[in-house]
């Protein structure tokens, strides 16, 4: 049966696009090309209900990559992870356009919404469709790339009300790009370009990481000097202009990563030294939490070999139970190492390990805090009472800011 849209990779980006186009009656098709893939995600209790919906609304996870050219819309939404070398890996790229070019039919619309480097879109996504297909992009179908752009959680940023920016090989592909999200969101942007929109996503993913990274390394020189950040960020946030506020914490987290044009294969790129360095003073977070925690442990005739420590919230979010990039799990193993007997509360997630080593869950969070020599915030779910903690805790640590002034120490 033919469908209007296939999204290809089933991940964090690829199932809000599917979960915005059923909503609004387009006959979606799902594919990834990993199997096991779907599977991992209705079994997950993250995404359990996201699935369930999803499948009552029509949509159709497929296993035929047949179906794949049966469709006017195709989105690749394969993950890019940052790897060991700091470059994006392209592999689920790669394999999600082969499995599309073997199918690909004149007319087609092809949109990548994976982050990537400028150019990627054109250098190395037009030709593997080319190849496999036997079509000329621009011509035979339309090319283009629109950048992800996600509050997972959010409920004042939805898909229809967070604006899409479109960049297509020629003005004919954007124009047929834009109509397609124009059914899905309120407000669509044209770039001039593939590469203004690719350029799109890498800005505003390092803008988050710098600026994350300065607010981190001024909370480590406001606690050097005595001063407390969290008033210093309450001030500055008056200002009406020309500042937005940022919040330091244990880790960055989340599936944005920094991207450095520099580790771009195979031509290279301009290094942008200030997202590296920004990304070196975020990885130094969880070593300096935990050397906190050591500090304050000390500070009141404790060790951290043999002290009890209790970790609330190890998610990468408030609120949900995803863990991506999360500094929890270098936090706990740092810890460990420092010989710590560690145990954790999160209410999203029944079930945690650090390096395949489980973690005792407390089941009693009052009690569990009570007991503990150190009770750690590292992510502020709306179920905790920080006024409560604080009284039930021996010794709170909030790596977020979030407790009642003078109720806990502060990172």
């Amino acid at each position: 049966m033919p469908a209007d849209l296939a999204v290809i990779g089933l991940g964090h980006l690829g199932l809000p696009l599917a979960q915005a186009a059923v909503a609004t009656g387009i006959d979606t098709i799902g594919y990834d090309t990993d199997p096991h893939r779907l599977a991992g995600l209705a079994a997950d209790r993250t995404h359990h209900a996201d699935i369930r919906r999803l499948l009552s609304g029509g949509f159709r996870p497929i296993t035929d990559p047949a179906e794949l050219g049966r469709v006017r819309t195709a989105v690749i939404c394969a993950p890019t992870p940052l790897g060991a070398d700091r470059a994006l890996d392209l592999t689920d790229v790669a394999d999600a356009a082969r499995a599309l070019a073997a199918r690909l039919r004149p007319h087609t619309t092809v949109i990548l919404e994976s982050p990537v480097y400028p150019g990627t879109t054109e250098e190395f996504l037009r030709p593997l469709l080319e190849e496999g297909s036997g079509l000329r992009a621009g011509r035979d179908f339309h090319l283009a790339y629109s950048p992800t752009r996600q509050d997972p959680g959010s409920r004042a940023h939805t898909y229809a009300s967070t604006p899409k920016v479109i960049g297509g090989l020629t003005p004919a592909c954007t124009e047929s790009a834009a109509a397609f999200y124009g059914r899905l969101t309120d407000k669509v942007v044209r770039a001039r370009g593939l590469r203004e929109a690719e350029m799109t996503k890498l800005l505003e993913s390092n803008y988050r990481h710098v600026n994350i990274a300065l607010v981190n390394e001024m909370a480590v020189l406001c606690h050097e000097m005595g001063v407390d950040l969290w008033d210093v960020i309450r001030c500055a946030e008056t200002k009406p202009f020309g500042f937005q506020p940022f919040r330091p914490g244990p880790g960055v987290g989340g599936h944005g990563v920094p991207m450095d044009p520099s580790y771009r294969p195979p031509t290279g790129g301009g290094a942008l030294r200030m997202v590296g360095l920004a990304q070196d003073i975020n990885n130094r977070m969880p070593q300096y939490a935990v050397q906190r925690c050591a500090t304050l442990l000390n500070e009141h005739g404790k060790s951290a070999r043999g002290a009890r420590v209790l970790l609330l919230g190890v998610t990468y979010k408030p609120d949900l139970a995803d863990q991506e990039g999360s500094a929890a799990p270098e936090i706990a193993r740092r810890l460990m190492d420092l010989g710590a007997s560690v145990s954790y509360h999160d209410p999203h997630v029944p079930d945690w390990r650090v390096h395949t080593v489980p973690v005792p869950r407390a089941d009693s969070l009052y009690e569990a805090a009570a007991a503990a020599d150190l009770t750690v915030l590292l992510q502020n779910h709306r179920t905790y009472d920080l006024q409560g903690l604080s009284v039930k805790a021996q010794l709170l640590l909030d790596t977020r800011g979030a407790s009642p002034a003078g109720a806990a120490h502060r990172l």
